[in-house]
């Protein structure tokens, strides 16, 4: 009797999510508990979210440039954005409350975990003349973020999808008691910070 047809195995995704997220649990949590001098694992800085938005300023009345922004952020991170919308009226930049100013996502778990590696691993390498991201671009609680004049560094796009360029901020939310700490959790991860001096 012939053997009845086999279903199509499900891929495995053995992404780069899940090595991240297992290498802080299993590795970088306890190291940074040691090498920060942190009395409990609670302490540890963690990465909470990454916030990746786009804000048009000037071209906020160009449905085009919104469409395409949308589509930036939905191909890099593999989730539908949402629009950001004015909180208050300023006369001095034509904004009214209520307009659209820009379009974000807010990544979280795998997700999160497998954007970060592509972005420190693929993305700020193809950046022209990249030396490190700045060690100052951190807040007074310790988040981290990188500007970028175009999306053309992300692979994921076709050359017709970065023919009209755009702006992009990437806001890693970090858990963490101070700066020095984010810092820290950052570079276990990799982050190619500048050398100081340069």
């Amino acid at each position: 009797m012939a053997e009845a047809t086999k279903k199509p195995a499900k891929k495995t995704d053995v992404s780069t999510a899940a090595r991240l997220k297992q290498q802080y649990n299993d590795q970088f949590r306890a190291e940074l508990q040691k090498e920060l001098g942190l009395k409990s694992i609670s302490e540890v800085p963690r990465l909470r979210k990454i916030v990746v938005s786009s804000g048009l300023g000037k071209g906020k009345d160009d449905k085009k440039l919104f469409e395409v922004a949308a589509n930036t952020i939905t191909k890099i991170t593999g989730q539908k954005p949402v629009e950001t919308i004015a909180r208050k009226s300023i006369a001095t930049f034509k904004l009214r409350e209520g307009m659209k100013i820009g379009t974000m996502v807010t990544l979280r778990g795998d997700r999160m975990y497998e954007f970060m590696d592509r972005v420190i691993n693929i993305v700020l390498p193809r950046l022209r003349d990249f030396h490190g991201v700045s060690n100052r671009s951190f807040d007074g609680q310790g988040n981290y973020s990188i500007g970028l004049r175009d999306q053309s560094v992300f692979p994921e796009l076709t050359f017709e999808e970065t023919t009209t360029a755009h702006g992009l901020q990437i806001n890693f939310v970090i858990d963490a008691k101070e700066k020095a700490h984010a810092q820290a959790l950052l570079t276990k991860f990799g982050m190619p910070f500048m050398k100081e001096g340069k």
